[in-house]
């Protein structure tokens, strides 16, 4: 390796910390010096493909002239201007998109900064939306467990409270409502019944200080990457009709695409109340997110003590960002993308079915653009990503999870090399 390279990795591990890693005891990080359609060019000399799309955001891949073009088209405006009593073409004209792209009665926008934030933000509006109604004692979200919607504090609220990444946070966070994981995307007519008496239930019990329900429709992501059916999200949206509860939808991971239909509520044919996207909206390229709601939630929400919505942050709209978006979204309606997932998605069946007989190799399963080998014990992280990366393909297993979520323009020799990486990662892994 370059001299200046090991210099950077080195300074990389006196300063940095990277997303859930030890400072003292950092694991092992590649430096990265270029990237382009669905590969990372590496320090060290090496190629491989971004089999994450640099977690579940670089759809069209990277470097991709079409999104270069409008960073620098819009560079050349404004890089930035306060959302305060100001705006600008680019927040209007991703607004118009994301209203006319979302299911029905999704006609207002709030753009955030990231996922995370835009997780905060609607349930603040469902919180505020309450007190609008006269139902102030409403302060609590029904969410699920293995569930997992981010980071900052109120997002972690909602994440699994035993199995999550934030239970040593417990005790600090909002006392929210769990109801049970759902069961599998396989599951039969009994199972899926079984599990809709309970959830049922359980909000029927706490129907007076509910405010809405959170959830990942179809599937939930960093809680374990696991799918469940879409008769689920019906039961869920008739609970909220019958108690009078908001229904949130985090497709900051499953929307544009990633599941095999735009959004993962069109699969069931369900209007949320609110849904936050964000990940592939801006194509991987800025850090962006959106909270869509109903003109009932924005009406709502008006009649609270405050007449506002509380919250405004300082980045919010920033015209790099929507413009980019803008040109993601275009680029995403513009391409068969249905072909691309679909064709990803048998590549990925095909590809990853056969490990499911290999020992200690629990399930093998997929959805759209979406590959998961599920083992019976955690992965070793290191060995698992040394073994993918001989194969030339970059992953990022968890827990006992070795999982890719490729780039739509990924095409068969790639996705055949993915799959043969996987396949040596839960070699070692296993």
């Amino acid at each position: 390796m370059h001299s200046d390279s090991a210099r950077l990795l080195l300074r990389d591990r006196e300063l940095l910390w990277h997303p859930y890693a030890s400072l003292t005891e950092p694991g092992e990080v590649r430096l990265v010096t270029g990237a382009d359609g669905v590969h990372l060019e590496l320090a060290d000399g090496g190629r491989a493909i971004d089999a994450m799309s640099s977690w579940w955001a670089t759809v069209h891949g990277h470097n991709h002239p079409r999104l270069n073009q409008a960073i620098t088209d819009q560079l050349g405006r404004d890089a930035h201007t306060m959302f305060g009593g100001l705006t600008h073409a680019p927040a209007i004209e991703l607004a118009e998109r994301l209203v006319a792209l979302s299911p029905d009665g999704l006609d207002h926008v709030f753009l955030a900064d990231s996922g995370s934030v835009s997780i905060e933000v609607a349930l603040k509006m469902a919180l505020q939306y309450q007190r609008g109604r006269g139902r102030p004692r409403r302060t609590r979200i029904l969410a699920l467990r293995g569930g997992y919607h981010g980071d900052t504090f109120g997002a972690m609220s909602v994440c699994d409270p035993v199995a999550g990444m934030h239970a040593m946070f417990s005790d600090v966070l909002a006392a929210q409502l769990f109801a049970d994981r759902p069961p599998p995307a396989d599951a039969s007519a009994e199972q899926v019944e079984g599990w809709s008496e309970g959830f049922r239930r359980l909000a029927g019990e706490h129907r007076d200080e509910l405010a809405a329900i959170v959830v990942e429709p179809l599937l939930q992501g960093a809680g374990g990457m696991h799918t469940y059916p879409a008769a689920c999200l019906r039961v869920m949206r008739e609970v909220a009709d019958d108690l009078g509860l908001l229904l949130i939808f985090d497709e900051i991971a499953t929307g544009f695409g990633r599941t095999g239909t735009l959004f993962a509520a069109d699969a069931a044919h369900v209007e949320p109340d609110l849904m936050c996207v964000g990940k592939a909206l801006s194509g991987g390229y800025l850090t962006l997110a959106a909270v869509l709601c109903t003109s009932e939630v924005a009406h709502g929400l008006a009649a609270s003590e405050s007449g506002v919505l509380m919250h405004g942050p300082t980045f919010m709209a920033n015209p790099l960002a929507c413009a980019v978006a803008i040109a993601s979204i275009d680029l995403l309606i513009e391409r068969d993308w249905r072909l691309d997932v679909a064709r990803i998605n048998h590549g990925l069946r095909s590809g990853l079915e056969p490990l499911r007989t290999l020992p200690g190799v629990v399930d093998v399963r997929t959805l759209g653009a979406v590959g998961v080998v599920q083992l019976d014990h955690p992965v070793d992280i290191a060995a698992a990503t040394d073994a993918a990366l001989a194969e030339g393909v970059w992953i990022r297993p968890f827990r006992d999870l070795i999982y890719t979520m490729p780039p739509y323009i990924t095409g068969t020799p790639e996705l055949d090399q993915i799959c043969a990486a996987i396949g040596a990662a839960t070699e070692v892994a296993r």
